[in-house]
């Protein structure tokens, strides 16, 4: 119904702002990453998505298409509504999410509340199918054995401690490489700085 919203940020709360836009304050549910690139009394051009409910209507913003592509994803996925894709989208940003789908890292969702071990199996699940490896490509690499390489390599980082987004973020900013191991240790020097 409405594709994007422009005008004056005229409130910002934790978890939504008010856009006037020709004299019509818009309440905008937005992620807390999305939050972060407004200003007060700035002007912003919002993407959004309205989610109409049986007792609610609500308008939710982005940043950008792609945020908001991403949310559409999220809330496609079974068990997962507006609200929780909003959770993860303020846990995680769009290159960590299809990172963690593309390399299987369920332990990116950890840190997402109200997102359980049994949700966030069923979104890498779902989501596998809906992130093409052309769209992810410009970001970790491309074949389906560098993704397998990167899977493999973000694992190892989990199970050696470190965060679930983290790991996978420091093996996606990494070049191709030719063997796992020299994956591994060229993450953790990322992840050291």
């Amino acid at each position: 119904m409405y594709a994007y919203i422009k005008g004056s940020v005229e409130e910002i709360c934790p978890d939504r702002i008010i856009v006037e836009a020709s004299g019509v304050g818009y309440e905008l549910l937005c992620s807390s990453n999305t939050i972060k690139c407004l200003n007060k009394k700035e002007q912003a051009k919002l993407y959004t998505h309205l989610v109409a409910a049986q007792d609610s209507v609500t308008l939710y913003g982005f940043a950008d298409v792609e945020e908001r592509a991403m949310f559409r994803r999220l809330i496609g996925v079974n068990r997962v509504g507006p609200k929780l894709a909003q959770s993860i989208l303020s846990s995680l940003s769009v290159s960590d999410i299809a990172a963690a789908v593309l390399t299987e890292n369920a332990a990116a969702f950890k840190r997402v509340p109200g997102l359980g071990a049994k949700t966030a199996a069923r979104v890498l699940l779902e989501l596998k199918e809906r992130i093409s490896l052309d769209e992810f490509a410009g970001r970790s690499g491309g074949t389906s054995s560098q993704l397998d390489m990167r899977a493999e390599a973000t694992a190892a980082l989990v199970a050696l401690g470190y965060d679930g987004a983290a790991a996978s973020r420091a093996v996606a900013s990494l070049e191709d490489c030719k063997r796992v191991e020299e994956m591994i240790t060229k993450a953790l020097r990322s992840l050291a700085r």
